[in-house]
């Protein structure tokens, strides 16, 4: 059953998440994992001369790309982190437009030799919908990668999430979990030649590790 996301509602919340995640001072940084420094890098997409980020936030990844001389785009719900994001790393070429992204997807007439996700859209958007989008937007032998935490175990499906902590003004979104190999049958169905998904362990025995999925054209 699809769950009822309220975007503007949504839009709200990743504005105020934006307040506290976006740093100026931050430099470009390409990591798939919550740990700084830790687990695989840019490698995963190959040797992309152009690349897409759905749910970029702050931009460090794409501006990383950008220093590589990837032509990149990103595309995030959050105006508030769009303007920080877009004015930081404009001198490095980097493009970040707001929208929703299976609206932005829909419309979007560009192709890409990568399209990837770092705690960003591919956990907050309905797979069924995203990924055939993903699929057509990618070029012959592109690579489509994410990241996001793993599904606790025996909750699967849309999650519903609060942000911001447990008191005051109810702020939610919807996250997506499924065991690795549910991600690998929503990206064959989608139309994707291949599709692997691992866990990354965290550097800390028993602490949360990172779901990466990877899938080719």
């Amino acid at each position: 059953m699809p769950v009822p996301h309220d975007i503007p509602a949504e839009i709200e919340l990743w504005d105020t998440f934006a307040k506290s995640a976006f740093d100026a001072e931050a430099e470009p940084s390409f990591c798939w994992t919550q740990y700084a420094g830790h687990g695989p890098g840019a490698e995963l997409l190959g040797t992309p001369e152009s690349a897409l980020e759905i749910g970029c936030g702050t931009g460090r990844a794409l501006a990383y790309l950008a220093r590589q001389g990837v032509k990149v785009s990103g595309v995030d719900l959050s105006p508030r982190m769009v303007q920080l994001a877009g004015e930081r790393w404009a001198p490095l070429g980097v493009r970040i437009e707001q929208g929703e992204v299976l609206d932005w997807l829909a419309t979007d007439s560009s192709r890409y030799d990568a399209v990837y996700s770092i705690f960003g859209a591919a956990w907050f958007t309905d797979p069924s919908r995203l990924f055939p989008l993903v699929r057509e937007h990618l070029a012959p032998g592109g690579t489509f990668v994410f990241s996001q935490p793993p599904a606790i175990p025996g909750a699967y499906g849309p999650q519903g999430m609060y942000k911001g902590g447990f008191a005051g003004k109810a702020m939610f979104t919807y996250r997506y979990s499924y065991k690795p190999a549910v991600w690998e049958r929503h990206l064959l169905r989608a139309g994707f030649s291949t599709a692997e998904s691992w866990i990354v362990d965290a550097p800390e025995p028993g602490h949360i590790g990172t779901l990466v999925v990877r899938a080719q054209a």
